[in-house]
C-alpha cells in the first residue's frame, strides 16, 4: 500500500522504473525542490546561463583574428558594389543563399565551402537561410555574361522548372550611381579597406569596367580579378543589368583554394 503522506509530488508521473530506482528517485526529488521555488530555479537558471556565455565568449580574448587567411580578397570593384545593391533591393537573398557549408552534398554540387574571409566586405552579409533558388556563392564564372542576361530576362527559357521572376526591366535602366566616391567612402567608414587611389578612381573605375576594348590596366590593379566586359551586350549603355552580372560573375572567383590551407586555419 502507498503511503500517501510520504509521497512526492515530484515522481508523478514517472516511469515506473525511475520511482523503483533510489538515485533517480534522489535526483527527481530534488529537482522538484528547484521547480517548486521561483527564485532558486532563475538563480540556478542564470548560473547555467553565464557558465554557458563563458565557456562560448571567453575563447574569443585569445584569438586574434576570427577570419581566414585567404589570399586574393579584395573590396568590390564600383561597378560590382553597384550590382550588389540591386541584388538587395530586388531582395535576390530571399531565395538565395550564399553560404556552402561544409557537407559533401553541398561542396560537390557547388564547391568549396564558404569562409567567412568571403564576406568581410559584405554589409550586411548575404549568407541566407532559405534556398527556393541554388546558392551563388560559386557562381562567378560558372556561366557566360549571355546566359546570366537571358535567364534574368526570361529564367524559363534556360530553366524550365525556374519560379524565379523576370528581371528584364534591368536592361532598360540606366545605373544610376551619382557619385561612386561618396559610395566608396560610405564603406570605407565601416571597414571596407578601401584606399584613397580607389576612391578617386571611382568613377573612372565605374566605367572602365564594362568597356573590353578600353585601358582597363589601372582597374585591374586596383582590383585583380575583376571582370572587364560589356555585359548585357549594350555597348551603348551602362545599365543595371551591367552592374548585376558583374557582381555575379565575381563571386566566388577571388579565394584562391590552391593555397588556401585549412590546418593552418583552424581556430
Amino acid at each position: 500500500m502507498t503511503d500517501k503522506n510520504n509521497a512526492n509530488p515530484a515522481l508523478d508521473g514517472a516511469r515506473p522504473e525511475l520511482k523503483a530506482d533510489p538515485v533517480a528517485r534522489g535526483i527527481l526529488a530534488h529537482h522538484g525542490k528547484i521547480e517548486r521555488n521561483a527564485t532558486l530555479l532563475l538563480v540556478l537558471s542564470l548560473l547555467v546561463v553565464t557558465i554557458g556565455g563563458i565557456v562560448e565568449i571567453a575563447p574569443l580574448f585569445y584569438l586574434q583574428n576570427t577570419i581566414e587567411k585567404a589570399e586574393g580578397m579584395r573590396p568590390y570593384s564600383p561597378l560590382e558594389l553597384a550590382g550588389r545593391n540591386i541584388y538587395l533591393r530586388e531582395g535576390c537573398y530571399n531565395c538565395h543563399s550564399q553560404m556552402i557549408r561544409p557537407f559533401r552534398d553541398e561542396t560537390e554540387r557547388y564547391g568549396h565551402y564558404s569562409l567567412a574571409a568571403e564576406s568581410m566586405y559584405d554589409h550586411p552579409f548575404q549568407w541566407g537561410s532559405k534556398r527556393t533558388g541554388p546558392d551563388l556563392a560559386r557562381v562567378g564564372g560558372r556561366y557566360s555574361d549571355e546566359w546570366q542576361v537571358q535567364h534574368l530576362t526570361d529564367p524559363r527559357s534556360v530553366v524550365p522548372e525556374s519560379i524565379m521572376p523576370s528581371y528584364g526591366f534591368l536592361l532598360n535602366a540606366d545605373l544610376d550611381m551619382k557619385d561612386p566616391a561618396g559610395h566608396l567612402e560610405a564603406n570605407r567608414s565601416v571597414g571596407v579597406p578601401y584606399s584613397d587611389e580607389m576612391v578617386a578612381n571611382a568613377a573612372a573605375d565605374l566605367t572602365a569596367q564594362v568597356k573590353p576594348d578600353g585601358d582597363a590596366s589601372g582597374l585591374l590593379a586596383r582590383y585583380p580579378k575583376a571582370v572587364v566586359a560589356d555585359f548585357d551586350g549594350n555597348p551603348q549603355r551602362l545599365t543595371e543589368m551591367d552592374a548585376l552580372v558583374a557582381y555575379l560573375q565575381m563571386l566566388g572567383t577571388l579565394v584562391d583554394f590552391s593555397a588556401y590551407d585549412p590546418i593552418e586555419n583552424q581556430r
